[in-house]
This record gives structure tokens, sequence and C-alpha cells, in this order.
């Protein structure tokens, strides 16, 4: 028994020890680099691309055609060119060149390198040939409950107007910003019957002295950043008179805002002024909720996609009441199905600097 078992246990020794067939060799790691070809546009390991968007007026994006050899092990990365943009974490924070400290508080201005506000804080949008709808909602900062249901519930590619004489006005701007959200500020313009009609605080009159509507503007301008341009908040006196509009809008030009004209008056000549002020323009198709009820908001946010059909975009105005918003979020859920492309004033919006 005991030759027995040293037999067992010498063969076993042999066959542990054996290389081939019962035992496997080692593995060799080899570092054999695999050349992947890649597009320029997007670097591996490199620094991010900076993103490139057709130019407002463009009639649509560039089309760029790739065609990989057959035989090549290609990557081919499309992007939501919406997607991109500046880095929500951040987009609360000004930038910093295009502030000036004044006394009546940060105002915005061209960066030395001529960006402006209008350029920077704009929300890419796709450049896609289509019917576009524009919506922006306004009084942002009259009521906080209206406000934060706004900022929570609406797509951030609606468009958000800022009252002037709200409040708490740089933390809703942060909340709409960090959401995604572009912003216009609501400057108070000087209506018919004023003061009875009073639209607020430093309002804009015909009547006043340019300096005193420059300080008054300022005032407006200074209550928040990170905004492409501005809106007319009543106004149906003030933007019928060129006197009045001229050193308006050269103020917005200098300063690299555009101009949101609201629609309401058929005798606005704020097209013309802000053609020779070089200022962008959009103007307001319709207000979508003159009448507060959900059934007729919708039906006018219908209404508004039949202009984008027709002419190729539509611009609609509102104010932050709980049942506009959640008329034209609900709307929008059901207009993108239907191929309508939500996007901010700024794509809307005639740039006469880029002709």
């Amino acid at each position: 028994m005991a030759l027995t078992g040293l037999c067992v246990i010498a063969v076993a020794a042999s066959v542990s020890l054996s290389e081939r067939p019962f035992r496997s060799p080692p593995q060799a790691v080899v570092s054999t680099p695999e050349q992947a070809s890649v597009p320029s546009a997007e670097p591996v390991a490199s620094a991010p691309p900076v993103a490139s968007y057709p130019e407002r007026g463009s009639g649509g994006p560039s089309i760029i055609k790739v065609s990989p050899s057959p035989s090549s092990n290609t990557t081919i990365v499309v992007r939501d060119p919406s997607s991109l943009g500046q880095d929500l974490r951040v987009a609360h924070l000004p930038d910093r060149d295009l502030i000036e400290e004044t006394d009546a508080g940060p105002l915005p201005k061209r960066a030395a390198d001529g960006r402006r506000p209008f350029d920077v804080y704009a929300r890419p949008w796709s450049g896609a040939r289509g019917a576009r709808v524009a919506i922006v909602i306004g009084g942002i900062g009259v009521s906080q409950t209206g406000t934060q249901n706004a900022i929570a519930k609406l797509p951030p590619e609606v468009t958000l107007a800022f009252a002037s004489g709200g409040n708490s006005l740089d933390r809703w701007m942060q909340q709409a910003r960090q959401a995604g959200h572009e912003l216009v500020m609501q400057v108070p313009l000087e209506p018919f019957d004023y003061p009875s009609v009073d639209p607020g605080r430093n309002t804009l009159t015909v009547d006043a002295e340019p300096v005193e509507n420059r300080d008054r503007l300022h005032w407006a301008l200074s209550r928040i950043t990170n905004y492409t341009g501005v809106m007319n908040y009543m106004g149906g006196r003030f933007v019928t008179d060129n006197a009045a509009m001229e050193p308006f809008f050269g103020e917005l030009a200098a300063r690299g805002l555009m101009y949101l004209d609201d629609g309401s008056s058929a005798r606005s000549v704020a097209e013309p002024v802000a053609q020779r002020a070089g200022v962008p323009y959009a103007a307001g198709d319709m207000p979508i909720d003159a009448e507060r009820d959900r059934g007729a908001i919708l039906a006018k946010l219908d209404d508004l996609e039949r202009t984008a059909r027709a002419k190729g975009f539509a611009v609609g105005t509102g104010s932050a009441f709980d049942v506009t918003v959640d008329a034209v979020a609900t709307w929008i859920n059901e207009a993108r199905k239907r191929g309508i492309e939500i996007v901010p004033i700024s794509a809307i919006a005639s740039d006469p600097e880029r002709g």
C-alpha cells in the first residue's frame, strides 16, 4: 500500500509540472496600440472643442458630410447643437469682461474683444430649418410662488423676462440660468394715460431729458446680470416717439443688448430705430394669455404654431401666471412631436451686425 501511494504522488507531481497539454503557459502581456480614425472635430484626450453655432439669419446650419473609408474603424460622434453652450453649473456667473461697475450697480457692456451680452448669454439652438416658436414669459420676480413655478415647470427653451421692479431678482436670475433659461430684462416705458397708468419705478418717459431716461434705464439694467437684452413693459406712448427712442436704442447698441418689442403697439417705431442703431431686434406676434383661461391660452399657442409654419417663426409673450405656465409646458411637449422647435428669443432676433 505504501509503495502504491508513493507511485500515485509521483505521477501527480509529474503532471502538475508539465507545461503541455495539462498546463497553460503564462500569458504574455503585449501592448499594441490601435489606430483609431477620429474626425478632427472630436479630438481624443485633448481639451473639448469650442462649440460653433450657425449665425442668426443664416437660414439653417452648415452641413458637414463625413465619408469614412469602408475599411476604416472610424467613430463618428453626432451631437445636438442645442445641448452645447455655457456650462449650467456656472451659467449664473456673469462674464466679468461684460460688466461695467457703476454707482447704479453692474451694467452690461461690450467686451474689449467685441463680444456682446447678446452673444455670450444666448441659449444655443439647433440652427435647423423648420418652424420655430419663441415664448417669452414675463413678470419674473413679481410673485415668489409664480416665479418659482415658472422656473421649475417651464422647459429651458422658454425665455424668461425679469420685471425690473421685482424682488430677490439676483436669486431668481441664478436659479433661472442654472435651469438653462435665456433671460431678458423688462424696462418700464411710458404708456398712454401716464401716470394714471403707471408701469412702476423709474419709468422712462417721452418728456424726460435724455440723461434722465439714461439714468432710469441704468437702474433697470443694473438689477440683474446675464441677460441678452431688454423688453418693453407697457410703453404705448414711448415706443411711438422717435426722439425718445433714439437715445434709448443708442444705449442698447453701445452695451451690446437686443430689444424685444412685445408687439402691443401697431405704431411702434422700434424696428426702424433698431436697424439704424445696429440693435438686434425681435417683435412679439401675439400675447398668449390676454384671457387667463387654460383653453384660451392653448388656442393662442395653436395660433402661434400656425404663424410659425406660415412664416418660419413666431413669438408669443405671456406672464408668469400659474395657468399660463401650466398651459405652455403642456403645449410645448405636444408641439415638439409635431416638429416645432422651441427656441430662445435670441434665435428669432434680426441682428444688423451680422447682416
